[in-house]
């Protein structure tokens, strides 16, 4: 059930950004689309196991700041800065699973499919091909045009707290629930120490610990991080099923075992 509801707040939020959605956008333009991608993203995600956190944080990042327009994938030009190359956006990766689905899109209808369409299936299939639910995605977005790297600091923080979270979801029309829902995404990914160190080294003025964390997992993030860590990849899974869509996120939530603060 907990992977339903992150399904369908994922389907909430990477519809809302267009007007008029169809499921039979492509039906005789592109019939065969769906399917290529699928074959693009499978094929990718049985070289790397990164595929389908990064595909998934990747399209969060899209639609979080100007809609589901696939912006993010558009390349900085000069000093004019894209989304890609913002700050919070330094470590997406795997473009080039995107770039080979929209080759072979281009290869069977000329001109025809959206990145953005593109990209919001993508997420989808990796959700799926993990042992997540599926579902139809509305296609017909429109490919934008401005991407900005300084629209990147609307995008939340791993350090937020629950104001600043649903403040944040607000404005974009998403209530409490699907704040909970799409925070389920992390259990798919890796977090490096950076993104945490916060809540295991100098927590405040009085504790060197985030208190909400279980001792023993706190000590093993610390053996993981140490206060001084110099190791550029070090870090942990996000969950214990991190390659699987499921719901031990929120179970060990429960246990006091999360990773980011806004979790």
């Amino acid at each position: 059930m907990a992977a339903i509801l992150v399904a369908l707040a994922l389907f909430i939020l990477f519809s809302s950004s267009a007007n008029a959605l169809s499921l039979n956008y492509y039906d005789k333009t592109c019939p065969r689309l769906e399917s290529n991608i699928t074959s693009a993203v499978k094929n990718a995600m049985t070289n790397d196991k990164t595929v389908p956190a990064a595909l998934l944080r990747m399209h969060f990042h899209d639609c979080f700041i100007r809609g589901c327009d696939a912006s993010v994938l558009l390349a900085s030009k000069g000093n004019q800065k894209a989304e890609r190359d913002g700050p919070p956006n330094i470590s997406l990766h795997v473009f080039y699973v995107i770039d080979n689905a929209k080759k072979a899109v281009e290869a069977l209808c000329p001109g025809v499919v959206s990145c953005a369409d593109i990209l919001a299936l993508a997420a989808r299939d990796v959700i799926a091909l993990s042992g997540g639910p599926t579902w139809q995605v509305p296609k017909g977005r429109k490919d934008g045009r401005i991407s900005r790297a300084i629209d990147t600091r609307q995008l939340t923080s791993s350090t937020f707290n629950i104001s600043q979270l649903q403040q944040s979801f607000s404005q974009r029309g998403l209530s409490l629930e699907d704040l909970v829902a799409l925070s389920g995404g992390h259990t798919l990914g890796f977090a490096h120490c950076a993104s945490f160190q916060n809540r295991i080294h100098n927590f405040n003025a009085s504790l060197d610990i985030d208190p909400s964390l279980q001792p023993s997992f706190a000590a093993s993030l610390r053996s993981i991080c140490p206060a001084h860590n110099k190791m550029k990849n070090a870090g942990t899974t996000l969950d214990s099923t991190s390659t699987t869509f499921d719901n031990a996120y929120y179970k060990l939530l429960l246990q006091g075992k999360s990773i980011f603060s806004s979790d």
